[in-house]
């Protein structure tokens, strides 16, 4: 039986941060990562389109807490020993220069997210940390102050055990087995699946919007960019409200509707007063032909069709009853989704280890003395702008603190 100082299951981000933490902290411990396949850091390869987000320009702890629906309470103290500016400097130390982008996600200025995976092996490689792949863990349990693993490459034994093995049915399960609760996961960060006329051949479009769910029992609203896809709708106004929203629309079978203002800011009455300008100012100009208020042309053109009015229309044409029904396209336009689309390179789920039964200060278990849990094996996740990672990150430093110590 192979013996390691530290044993560190889950060969993703949370666990090579960690791992790599822990030497630099202890060079003296024996590390070793244990990959179930036969690739390291598949999740950081395709984490941001392939340019990897790895944080977000957001430098106050309470307000960073703010992006997790669930670990916003417990995240909170963490963020005060670990957040975005230790990353930043942590990355940089490391060779990796990083940019913030305009909406405040962080990336290498490589935008290629191979460099910081190069990164990750590089360091495991200086500091000695054994990356063994192709190991799967079969069952683990502690043996009075040792912890025993069964892979499937053989047996080994450590002092302290850490588990990052993201949103993996089979180690909730032995986690259970040890009396742990485990919130059962549900999908987080999603898409919406909406076959409707007013979108239906406008993929790629992208603007700004403000989205409500169109329910009295569940009261969400978000605003960003939304995107249109071939499948419906999509971008970071979508998935804030599928993160916020996962398990309320999960008990909805994801069939439900949205409410949609396409112009952010400005209400029904607002825009219908200016629409009365329009029909005066532009009287003689064909509604269709001219987009207002900034909106795709493409966008402006279905909607000018899904309030009833026809091509060839004048400004000075329309009536009363078409002028309110614009309006109500523009700012309050009801969509009805019908399911839910997810990028499965990049699944986030909402569930995991009950936050309860964990150690903020150190990420280790309440209820196992040496077992340290980190990343989306906890029932953590956030919004998309790279704060899933942040946690990954402010997890594996605080874990590797505690690890580091004899």
């Amino acid at each position: 039986m192979q013996h390691f100082d530290i044993i560190i299951v889950g060969g993703g981000a949370a666990g090579f941060f960690t791992a790599i933490n822990v030497a630099e902290l202890n060079p003296n411990l024996k590390i070793a990562i244990l990959e179930r396949g036969k690739e390291v850091l598949t999740k950081v390869k395709v984490s941001g389109g392939g340019r990897c987000n790895v944080t977000h320009a957001e430098f106050l702890p309470k307000e960073l807490s703010t992006n997790y629906p669930r670990g916003e309470k417990e995240l909170l103290g963490p963020f005060h020993s670990f957040m975005t500016g230790d990353t930043m400097q942590w990355f940089e130390e490391k060779g990796i220069v990083l940019k913030i982008e305009d909406d405040g996600r962080i990336f290498p200025v490589s935008d290629d997210s191979q460099s910081i995976i190069d990164c990750f092996l590089r360091e495991t490689e200086r500091l000695k940390i054994q990356v063994l792949k192709n190991h799967s863990v079969q069952d683990f349990q502690q043996e009075e102050e040792v912890w025993i693993l069964k892979t499937s490459k053989g047996d080994f034994s450590t002092g302290k055990i850490m588990l990052a093995t993201g949103s993996n049915p089979k180690i909730w399960n032995m986690l259970k087995k040890l009396g742990h609760n485990i919130i059962e996961p549900v999908p987080s960060l999603f898409t919406f699946n909406i076959k409707d006329e007013r979108i239906k051949d406008l993929p790629g479009i992208a603007t700004e919007a403000e989205v409500k769910i169109n329910s009295k029992k569940i009261n969400l609203e978000s605003k960003g960019p939304l995107l249109i896809t071939h499948w419906g709708m999509s971008g970071p106004g979508i998935l804030k409200l599928s993160a916020w929203g996962a398990r309320d629309l999960e008990k909805l079978n994801y069939q439900f509707e949205i409410k949609v203002n396409w112009l952010p800011g400005v209400n029904f009455e607002e825009i219908l007063n200016q629409l009365k300008d329009l029909k005066t100012k532009l009287a003689k100009q064909q509604v269709l032909k001219n987009a207002q208020f900034d909106l795709p042309k493409r966008l402006w053109r279905n909607l000018i069709v899904a309030a009833g009015i026809s091509d060839g229309t004048t400004w000075a044409d329309l009536n009363k009853n078409q002028l309110q029904d614009l309006s109500s396209q523009l700012t309050e336009a009801v969509f009805k989704v019908n399911g839910k689309s997810t990028f499965k390179e990049e699944f986030v789920t909402a569930g995991g280890v009950d936050l309860k039964e964990v150690n903020f200060k150190t990420f280790e278990s309440k209820l196992h003395k040496n077992l340290f849990l980190a990343g989306e094996i906890l029932n953590i996740d956030a919004i998309t702008g790279g704060f899933n990672f942040q946690n990954a990150w402010t997890g594996g430093s605080l874990a590797a603190k505690a690890m580091s110590k004899d």
